[in-house]
C-alpha cells in the first residue's frame, strides 16, 4: 500500500510517462472515452493549460517511477465556474489497488481551498466501480447520470457525474 510518496507538479519531461499510464487505459471500456492512444504533441496544450496555483497536474512517484497522476481542469470554460473543477486520476496498472488513487485524491482535496476550488466534479463511467467507490469514500455524491452517452467497443456506456462541495472542511479526511 502506498502510505507516502513524492507528490509533485508534473513537468513537460513527465508527459510521456503520464500518457503511458493514460494510454494503457484505452480500450478497457470503463476508464476513458478516448479510443486511440494520444501523443505528446496532441496533449501538449492540455499539459500547458494546467497551472500549479489553480489547476495543478501532479504526479505520484513511488519506487523511482510515476505510479499515478491527478489533475484539476476547468469545468465548462466560463469564468463564473472558476470555483468548480473536474478532477481526473489515472493509476498505472502496476500500482492499482495499492492506495495510489486514494493517496492522491486526499492530497488534492486538502489543497483545494488554497487553489480556490470549492466544488469538485468527477466524470466516471458507471461500470468503473473502483473509481465510484473511491470517490464515494471521500464524500462525493452522484449528481448526475447520463444514460448511454458513450460508445466504446460497440456498446453504449452511462456516465456518472459525482460531486463534492464545501471543500474547506477537511478534518474528516484525515481519518480516511
Amino acid at each position: 500500500m502506498i502510505q507516502h510518496g513524492l507528490v509533485r507538479d508534473a513537468t513537460e519531461e513527465d508527459l510521456q510517462e503520464i500518457l503511458d499510464i493514460y494510454n494503457a487505459c484505452i480500450g478497457n471500456g470503463i476508464i476513458t472515452a478516448d479510443t486511440v492512444p494520444v501523443t505528446v504533441e496532441e496533449r501538449l496544450p492540455w499539459f500547458k493549460a494546467h497551472q500549479p496555483e489553480s489547476r495543478p497536474l501532479w504526479v505520484l512517484e513511488a519506487d523511482g517511477e510515476i505510479a499515478a497522476w491527478i489533475s484539476l481542469s476547468d469545468f465548462y470554460g466560463r469564468p463564473a465556474y472558476q470555483p468548480t473543477a473536474e478532477v481526473s486520476i489515472y493509476v498505472s496498472e502496476k500500482w492499482r489497488g495499492k492506495g495510489a488513487g486514494k493517496y492522491l485524491l486526499r492530497k488534492m482535496l486538502e489543497a483545494c481551498p488554497k487553489l480556490g476550488v470549492e466544488t469538485l466534479l468527477g466524470f466516471i463511467f458507471s461500470e468503473n466501480k473502483a473509481s465510484l467507490k473511491l470517490f464515494a469514500s471521500f464524500g462525493f455524491e452522484t449528481w448526475g447520470h447520463l444514460k448511454e452517452v458513450a460508445v466504446l467497443d460497440g456498446r453504449m456506456h452511462d456516465l456518472m457525474i459525482t460531486g463534492k462541495k464545501n471543500l474547506k472542511d477537511f478534518e474528516r479526511l484525515k481519518e480516511l
